[in-house]
């Protein structure tokens, strides 16, 4: 495993444009439970209530979950040690962008600057009627549906739903970066949710190398991976970020 982290590590110096690929298992340390497998969200809620047409049809009953799961739950949640070492490497110029299935904001409470999320965001809410737009923070939820304070509208949040369509300017610049990225460093993600799984399949066709960290195989683990460094996501980078800052400082 060492010798795999200190390759892993001396790919990550040599790369020109390194971008991160995470899933659900970056957050995990942070308290944040995967959606699926067997402690999974959706072993304990009903995956409906994140369905576009039930939540037009039942908002209030979507919204009882939504609010429990991601913003009395979520809300609690802080940056890891992986998040962390993500942002420390695109400080140090070697990552330039964050692509993530997340909508927790852990990457940019962290410091990374260029995430795109994929499934968009839990931070903000939007009017179903008028369109506006509001920081989910100032909106009052002890009486849900939260409405919008300008024309009454139900709120939705601005991740995708279930039945949505990916946001196209998210979906263009993600696939923009599996054709300009030269290595794709892919963290605690299962593989198996589309169409963002084929982000890093599109990256791997474009000759990017593919550096995968995750406590299990993966769908990518046989098929497109070169490097798998197999723990936690934190422990892994924490030991990668050790070897990229000693050889850098070595090279000095």
């Amino acid at each position: 495993m060492e010798e795999q982290i200190r390759q892993a590590a001396e790919w990550i110096r040599q790369s020109k444009h390194v971008t991160v690929f995470t899933g659900a298992g970056i957050s995990v340390e942070s308290g944040i439970p995967p959606f699926r497998g067997t402690d999974g969200l959706w072993s304990r809620y009903d995956p409906n209530c994140l369905d576009i047409g039930y939540f037009k049809s039942h908002p209030l009953k979507a919204w009882e979950v939504i609010k429990e799961i991601f913003y009395d739950f979520f809300g609690k949640a802080v940056p890891n040690d992986a998040h962390k070492q993500v942002a420390e490497l695109e400080k140090m110029g070697y990552v330039k962008a964050v692509i993530t299935q997340n909508i927790d904001s852990l990457h940019q409470e962290a410091g990374s600057t260029n995430v795109y999320e994929f499934h968009g965001t839990s931070r903000t809410l939007s009017c179903t009627g008028c369109k506006k737009l509001y920081p989910a923070r100032k909106i009052p939820m002890e009486s849900l549906p939260p409405r919008c304070p300008a024309c009454s509208g139900v709120l939705k949040p601005d991740f995708v739903f279930f039945g949505e369509a990916i946001p196209q300017q998210v979906n263009f610049m993600s696939f923009y970066e599996a054709q300009v990225a030269d290595l794709f460093l892919v963290i605690g993600t299962t593989g198996e949710v589309m169409p963002a799984c084929m982000v890093p399949v599109h990256a791997k066709e474009n000759g990017a190398k593919i550096i995968e960290i995750n406590t299990e195989l993966s769908s990518f683990t046989n098929s497109i991976t070169d490097i798998f460094l197999q723990g936690k996501a934190s422990e892994m980078m924490n030991r990668l970020l050790f070897h990229v800052k000693a050889s850098d400082k070595a090279d000095k």
